[in-house]
């Protein structure tokens, strides 16, 4: 997926589920949390346990967010695949602890904050909206803990091997130039995963409950990103822009005939289940794209912003950068209080290719910024940044960039890692289930 490396890279959304915490501190109603003794066990992976109590919690909460009533029937029929996510999620875990991984909290603060701005919401945002739902906090850091350790471990397993060489390089140009003029699909995905074929009906019939809470009206990119075993859960299940040459076969032949906001069915792939929608197409090479010019400016503060709450210091860092920010007459201003400010990011991040900005709410602030007008504070967790657009051209659209093709690498190399890792560690785990 195509990534703006303007301020930090984001984190569209992030799954809200309870999620196992075992890594660094244990979270209440996580797996392996409970007495064993004061709940029947629903599994058992490698002598730690998920109680009945906790499927049941993550049953609930999915009907919870997906927006279906959390009534004993539907929580029934959610328990099978939540057990096995739970098991996967358990078996993820381990491996990060096994590798004392550590995920820093500044990562998870990060994280939170992107997550708020991705969905418009103030610092503090998120935790309200989880509170208001009935979600303990903490279920959402345990769940970014996990998605950012099991993302640090894949890294670690691949080594230096995950970086493309410059034959993988040249290769993977050929390959674009070679579908120049060709429609290009931009598709987001929930992939349900089938570890054991007896558990295919299971999982079919998961993905159906989803898909017919996805027509109903619930999010696609939240519930992506809370019960899409893919890497692309971090992103909401946005897979960006694709040739069909990139799909499983019986995903390419469906997504030709879906029209934009178009929800599939449940799609047999190796190893588990797709679900596509499709957001549009278009002519790879043929379309014209607004490429921008932009300064930033980023003041630190004192101290992190801890659980979105943001203290005095904090308020008066921002205070003070939207002030000398106003001041600014234009992009060389700007530039010139960002050296102030110390260079912690560059003033110029280089050209930016609008269509390609995330989360969608910075795309849309970037939209919206006449020339020469500087943005309302973007809030993060060290500190607070303001973009000014300099200019804006029309220019036909190209390859990636080189940075951007070895995005495209990593994360094709990052995906397929994760999903042979996690078979070794079934293979070689001892899993019971009630």
């Amino acid at each position: 997926m195509k990534q703006m490396q303007i301020l930090c890279a984001a984190i569209a959304l992030a799954a809200l589920d309870l999620a196992p915490a075992m890594a660094q501190t244990a979270t209440p109603g996580a797996p392996g949390a409970a007495d064993a003794d004061s709940a029947s066990i629903a599994a058992v992976v490698n002598g730690q346990v998920i109680t009945d109590q906790d499927v049941t919690n993550r049953a609930r909460l999915l009907s919870l967010t997906t927006g279906m009533p959390p009534t004993p029937q539907v929580v029934a029929r959610l328990k099978p695949q939540v057990t096995s996510q739970l098991i996967d999620q358990m078996l993820e875990m381990q491996e990060i602890n096994h590798r004392n991984v550590t995920v820093a909290e500044t990562d998870v603060e990060g994280a939170i904050a992107h997550i708020e701005q991705g969905n418009g919401l103030q610092p503090g945002g998120l935790r309200a909206h989880l509170t208001a739902a009935g979600i303990p906090f903490s279920t959402l850091v345990a769940q970014l803990r996990t998605e950012l350790g099991w993302q640090t471990v894949l890294h670690q397993v691949l080594g230096p091997g995950l970086q493309p060489t410059t034959g993988d390089m040249n290769a993977e140009k050929a390959a674009l130039k070679a579908e120049l003029g060709s429609t290009q699909y931009h598709i987001s995905e929930i992939f349900v995963p089938v570890t054991d074929p007896a558990n295919d009906s299971n999982a079919r019939n998961f993905a159906n409950t989803v898909i017919s809470q996805l027509r109903a009206g619930a999010p696609f990119p939240i519930v992506a990103a809370q019960f899409s075993q893919s890497p692309t859960a971090l992103q909401g299940g946005d897979l960006g822009y694709v040739q069909l040459s990139q799909l499983d076969p019986a995903v390419a032949a469906l997504v030709t005939t879906m029209p934009a906001g178009a929800i599939s069915n449940p799609v047999r792939v190796p190893g588990g289940y797709d679900i596509v929608q499709m957001q549009g197409s278009h002519k790879f090479g043929a379309e014209q794209q607004t490429m921008l010019s932009v300064r930033q400016a980023f003041a630190r503060f004192p101290t992190p912003i801890i659980n979105g709450a943001i203290g005095p210091a904090q308020a008066a860092v921002i205070e003070k950068l939207v002030q000398s920010a106003n001041a600014a007459k234009s992009c060389s201003d700007l530039a010139a209080l960002n050296a102030t400010l110390g260079n912690v990011h560059p003033a110029d991040p280089g050209p930016v290719n609008l269509a390609t900005v995330t989360p969608p709410a910075f795309q849309t602030l970037l939209t919206q910024l006449q020339v020469g007008q500087v943005s309302r504070p973007l809030v993060e967790s060290d500190g607070a940044s303001v973009v000014m657009v300099c200019g804006r051209t029309t220019q036909a659209e190209s390859l990636p960039s080189d940075n951007e093709i070895s995005n495209i690498i990593v994360e094709r190399r990052v995906e397929l890692e994760s999903q042979q890792l996690l078979d070794e560690l079934r293979h070689r785990s001892i899993i019971t289930q009630s």
